[in-house]
Parts: C-alpha cells; sequence; structure tokens
C-alpha cells in the first residue's frame, strides 16, 4: 500500500466580496435622471448669490474673497407635469435657523370667502426633513367673529424626532452596508452639472448680509 503523502497547505488571502446591495439596478434611478434632463440650464437671472459679511473674517478666507455662502435659484421644468411650475431652492450658511424642509405652495383661487382685500397666505403642505421629520398642512381658515377676517391654522400629520447620526457618518454607514439611497450615479451628477454650468461664474453680483438672518434682502 502506498502511504498518504502530507500535502502543506498555504493560507492565501480571500478577497472580501462586494455587498450586492451595493450594485445599482439598471432601471434604479431612470426617473431622476429624466427629471434632470428637463430641467432648463441656469440663467443668471435665475440665481440670487450673497455672502455673509463674517465670511471673510474666517481664517484662511481672502478680504476680497467673492466665494458665495448662499444661493437662490428658480428652477423650471419643461415636462408635461412640472411645465409652469416654478421651483425655487434657497441654501446657505450663517443663517437664522438650520433645517432643511420641502414646501409646495397651492394657487390661491380667483376668488376667496374671506380675506378678498389681502394678498398671499396660499395653503401649503410643508416636508421637514431635518433636523426633525414632519409633515403638515398649513391651511388659510376664517377668525372667530362676525367679520370675514382668516387666519393661519397648522395641521401636523406627523412628527417624528432626528437622529444623531450626521450626514457624512450616515454615507459611511450606507457604504458599508451597501445601500445605494444617497449615492447617485454618473450620469446623474453630469446632469446636474447641466443644469447649474452656465452660472458658476464668479461674475454674478454677490449680495451681502448678516449672520443670523434669512439672508439677503
Amino acid at each position: 500500500r502506498s502511504r498518504p503523502v502530507a500535502r502543506r497547505r498555504r493560507d492565501r488571502a480571500v478577497p472580501a466580496k462586494p455587498c450586492s446591495g451595493f450594485r445599482r439596478h439598471p432601471r434604479q434611478g431612470r426617473g431622476s435622471r429624466r427629471l434632470l434632463r428637463a430641467i432648463r440650464p441656469l440663467r443668471p437671472e435665475d440665481v440670487v448669490r450673497g455672502q455673509a459679511r463674517e465670511y471673510r473674517h474666517e481664517p484662511g478666507v481672502a478680504p476680497d474673497s467673492r466665494v458665495e455662502t448662499y444661493v437662490a435659484a428658480r428652477l423650471s421644468i419643461e415636462n408635461d407635469r412640472w411645465r409652469g411650475v416654478p421651483v425655487l431652492i434657497r441654501a446657505g450658511k450663517y443663517l437664522k435657523d438650520t433645517f432643511m424642509d420641502v414646501r409646495v405652495r397651492f394657487k390661491v383661487p380667483p376668488t376667496t370667502l374671506f380675506d378678498a382685500e389681502i394678498e398671499g397666505h396660499p395653503n401649503a403642505i410643508r416636508f421637514r426633513l431635518s433636523p426633525d421629520v414632519c409633515i403638515s398642512l398649513t391651511a388659510r381658515i376664517k377668525r372667530a367673529g362676525e367679520e370675514m377676517v382668516g387666519e393661519d391654522a397648522s395641521l401636523v400629520e406627523h412628527r417624528m424626532p432626528g437622529d444623531e447620526m450626521r450626514p457624512y457618518e450616515r454615507l459611511l454607514r450606507d457604504a458599508m452596508e451597501g445601500d445605494r439611497t444617497l449615492f447617485g450615479s454618473e450620469a446623474a451628477v453630469e446632469a446636474q452639472w447641466r443644469v447649474v454650468n452656465d452660472v458658476l461664474s464668479n461674475d454674478l453680483p454677490l449680495h451681502p448680509y448678516e449672520a443670523g438672518t434669512s439672508g439677503p434682502k
């Protein structure tokens, strides 16, 4: 009988398999890319740039810096669903409050039951995304009494405290878990650059504003 030959086992490093959930489905993100392609590229008259007066006193910032700390933009989406509906975006630093929300304002009807001589006060739905999560409806209702005068009333449908995880902590966690919900594709990023590319010049006016306010007047 032949004796079995003892073979020396070699330890080899086995590469870790990528998270299966991190692979993007072929159809994932197509809707957002179509929406981005339907946005008309921004024009100078669609954008307001601002800079907080305190920004130039920050360490490492040039005294004549023209870097904006506030931007407001008006987007136009050229498709059948959103054509004619203005989309307004505001973002900045050194502002009075720090939050992220989406507000949908409804058109004011041609005739109103009260406040006929007062403009504005449209009904609206607000989706507060951070720091707390909240869904609320703001409606114009009649104030108690004989006079036909209205007042705003907010109805809160859902409220949930936000977590303590910072945005970049959440991105790192999602990357390790293979969750691509908050990650964009290369095609989506290219579509976003197409929208803002024409207004990236520093030639646009830079409006100063005080820290702790809502931005330029």
